[in-house]
């Protein structure tokens, strides 16, 4: 599942929004690329979770 992250703006970014998805969805494997504003997530069907990880980082995730 591919979500844009347009407030992603570097690694740091990128680091909390994967480790944000990681910690409330064990399991979950997460690709997060500032340049393309992309975050990918295997291993969680659950995108209602998945954007509430993202927020709770302090980011919004749209499809």
């Amino acid at each position: 599942m591919t979500f844009q992250v347009e407030d992603m703006t570097c690694g740091h970014c990128a680091g909390r929004i994967r480790g944000a998805i990681e910690t409330r969805l064990p399991g979950t494997t997460v690709t997060a690329d500032p340049d393309s504003k992309r975050v990918s997530v295997l291993g969680s069907p659950d995108r209602a979770a998945i954007k509430a990880a993202v927020a709770a980082a302090g980011y919004t995730a749209s499809l």
